[in-house]
């Protein structure tokens, strides 16, 4: 094995390490990982990306739903658009200009890190609370109590499913923000109803790319088994920290990304 792909390697585990932790795939490290390193295509390094989130995401997520932290009615709820649109994004995402892909990538994930340094409004939350109606969804999980405003999460999922598929990354940058600032949602549900959201809709994605002709599997296959190994280990460190710590850590690991992915593009 060369020195640059020990380094892809190496990379992919630390990363699904720290991802897993916060409820994200690390798609939006892995991508730019291996087209800088890798030498791949966008398309290549997407599909391969949106493989190695699928592993590493539900290997996370096993360890999450034993300490009950995935809230499995509310995954059903709002992941369904995600992941249709993030299987139509991974098959289209052949149809669109690299540079606006990752100009599109490096922006949002800017502002999901944004996101998750504002602290969740309890004016908004009260708000919430006291709607009725079919577009507010209450929910009750463990010693939760949190409202799901329907009008902005179901939309927002699906948008974030079509880009998501485009780019090679899995939407937990964004889902995260939505369900912990627009829904109330506790941060360590979030976290692990995200993981599992990451490892479904990045299935969805894979397959697009997939049929889209984007999977080498003799690339794909080696980085898969170290984004295993680290989605284990992540999500075991997961349940352990504290949940204010939790959210630093996810902002600060997006903007990181983000930066990454604009070095790529003015290369």
């Amino acid at each position: 094995m060369d020195l640059a792909k020990l380094i892809i390697v190496v990379g992919i585990f630390a990363i699904a390490v720290i991802m897993s932790m916060v409820g994200r795939g690390g798609g939006n490290f892995y991508t730019p990982l291996l087209l800088i390193l890798g030498g791949l295509s966008i398309h290549k390094a997407a599909c391969t990306s949106q493989f190695i989130l699928t592993i590493a995401a539900l290997a996370a997520a096993g360890i999450f739903y034993k300490k009950r932290f995935i809230d499995w009615k509310l995954a059903l709820i709002i992941d369904p658009p995600t992941d249709i649109m993030a299987f139509v994004g991974g098959m289209f995402s052949g149809y669109f200009n690299t540079a606006a892909l990752q100009f599109l990538l490096a922006g949002l994930l800017f502002l999901a890190s944004y996101f998750m340094f504002i602290q969740v409004s309890e004016k908004r939350l009260g708000y919430l609370r006291n709607k009725k109606g079919f577009w507010f969804w209450h929910r009750h999980y463990e010693e939760y109590d949190y409202t799901v405003d329907l009008r902005y999460a179901l939309p927002i999922t699906a948008l974030t499913g079509l880009f998501s598929g485009m780019v090679g990354i899995s939407g937990g940058s964004f889902k995260i923000p939505l369900m912990v600032l627009l829904c109330g949602v506790p941060m360590r549900i979030a976290v692990g109803t995200s993981s599992l959201m990451v490892g479904l809709t990045a299935l969805m994605g894979f397959l697009g790319h997939s049929i889209a002709g984007h999977f080498d599997w003799r690339i794909a296959l080696p980085v898969a088994i170290a984004g295993l190994v680290g989605g284990i280990i992540g999500g075991k460190i997961s349940v352990q920290i504290p949940p204010d710590k939790l959210k630093k850590i996810f902002g600060i690991t997006t903007a990181v990304a983000g930066l990454l992915m604009v070095r790529k593009i003015f290369q």
